[in-house]
């Protein structure tokens, strides 16, 4: 690979890219034939995490499922059985307990995990803002590092002409395969975008074809966030709530599916994978729906859960408050790789190893989630909404465009939902949070800001199409 690399040059990601793109378009029309039963994986302990960034040999799998929320995983004691994949997977794994997603709205969430910055210091807060070209990305460093780099996305915000293509060798939305009727029939309002088989499905073919390289896979799914369900996973009832976990039950047998490829082809021994999400969703918990209007529990509160070379019999729980900005930082020093500059984000390597170890954790500090709530409004003034975590709090804070102020402080360690605001029983948590929100809004992009992108009608249209309102 690497000589012909060599003759083609500069011209040769363009010929892969192309290659890749096939393939994957083939890959709806490819079954899948599966092994005998796999042997039974190698049993992990604090000193193998230690030590597996001293291998040269490990695979990079990075799925986030859009929209899911850790509360509706029995992982995160939710009494539905949701995901029993993702629990299996958890209880030989290690589990993130209370991670917070840095924003309600996909495009703002996933630049902040891809740089490890938060939203303001990220830079991209609104609907024509990209990526910098100056943000050293995950990918960028991982082919540096000799990774073969890929990703497969559904949604529309993390399009390449943002800048979250920057690093992949490959980079493309999978191509659709035909639904079969009882998912439509079960979903009549289904748009004609695929479903998260097929990014399984050309993950699987992209494996087959540079599995024998060392890879790192992005796959970006969307079942969850369109509410798609079908007959086997229509198990919970019809209303709002339990559709949504009808779709999470359809999204965990989908990656079950990949799991066991994964596992019957022999790439679980050196394969990391790490499931995450962007934002959690609303059901009417303070009278709204959906994401994207604001920064509460509900729509903040993500899982996020690892999958190691070996298994860790019993499953590794990390208590203390973690966030997505950690994510890569911690990813990139279980690799043993120098990674991400300037970051707001952190390793948790070192918790990870106390907690496999039943050492006390590391101290935290506070954690931030953000969004201007007029993100999608053409000219509109900034309208932040802020929340700071801190010792179990949550302190909420909305500026208004008119310079007007809204505060709630909730406590978590006695209100697990967050719904009594205790603002004016406890005066001075509020005044030290707000002062923590002031001095995070004052903070700035470490690069120059690149000028706004000019979407066209086409693009708009694909966006607003997964429910988003745009003018």
């Amino acid at each position: 690979m690497n000589q012909i690399r060599k003759i083609l040059g500069e011209r040769w990601p363009w010929f892969t890219a192309a290659g890749l793109v096939v393939v994957i378009y083939l890959a709806q029309f490819v079954r899948i034939s599966f092994q005998p039963p796999a042997p039974e994986r190698p049993v992990g302990t604090a000193a193998d995490i230690e030590k597996l960034s001293e291998r040269d040999d490990v695979n990079v799998l990075f799925i986030l499922v859009d929209t899911l929320r850790a509360d509706r995983l029995s992982t995160y004691g939710y009494d539905r059985a949701t995901a029993p994949f993702l629990d299996e997977l958890a209880e030989n794994g290690v589990v993130f307990g209370s991670h917070l997603a840095q924003s309600s709205w996909t495009k703002c969430s996933m630049a902040s995990l891809w740089t490890g910055l938060y939203p303001v210091r990220a830079g991209v807060t609104r609907f024509e803002h990209v990526v910098s070209p100056d943000a050293k990305m995950p990918a960028e460093i991982l082919a540096e590092n000799g990774f073969f780099t890929a990703g497969l996305y559904r949604n529309g915000w993390v399009e390449g002409y943002f800048g979250f293509d920057q690093g992949f060798e490959v980079y493309t939305r999978p191509t659709s395969k035909v639904v079969a009727p009882s998912i439509k029939l079960a979903n009549p309002t289904m748009k004609e975008g695929g479903t998260d088989e097929d990014a399984v499905l050309a993950a699987m073919e992209f494996l087959r074809i540079y599995g024998d390289e060392r890879w790192f896979l992005y796959m970006h799914l969307m079942d969850v966030h369109e509410y798609l369900y079908d007959e086997d996973s229509a198990q919970f009832g019809t209303d709002y709530s339990s559709v949504y976990d009808n779709s999470i039950l359809r999204a965990n047998l989908v990656l079950a599916k990949l799991y066991n490829y994964l596992e019957h082809e022999g790439y679980l021994d050196n394969t990391l994978i790490v499931i995450a999400s962007d934002h959690g969703e609303a059901f009417g918990e303070r009278g709204a729906e959906g994401h994207a209007r604001w920064v509460y529990r509900e729509t903040t509160e993500v899982p996020l859960i690892m999958s190691l070379p070996f298994k860790l019999p019993g499953g590794v729980v990390i208590e203390q408050r973690t966030e997505n900005i950690d994510v890569w930082p911690t990813i990139f020093d279980l690799l043993g790789i120098e990674g991400l500059d300037e970051v707001d984000g952190q390793s948790r390597v070192p918790a990870l190893i106390a907690a496999a170890s039943n050492e006390s954790p590391p101290e935290e500090g506070p954690a931030f989630a953000h969004l201007d709530q007029n993100w999608g409004r053409r000219g509109a003034d900034v309208a932040d909404t802020l929340s700071v975590l801190e010792d179990g709090y949550r302190y909420m804070q909305v500026k208004n465009p008119d310079g007007s102020l809204k505060e709630e402080l909730f406590n978590a360690r006695v209100d697990a939902s967050e719904l009594i605001d205790l603002k004016d029983e406890e005066v001075e948590t509020t005044e030290r949070l707000r002062g923590l929100a002031e001095g995070y809004l004052e903070k700035a992009p470490p690069w120059d800001v690149p000028a706004m992108l000019e979407i066209d009608e086409i693009h708009l249209n694909q966006l607003r199409a997964l429910g988003y309102s745009i003018p």
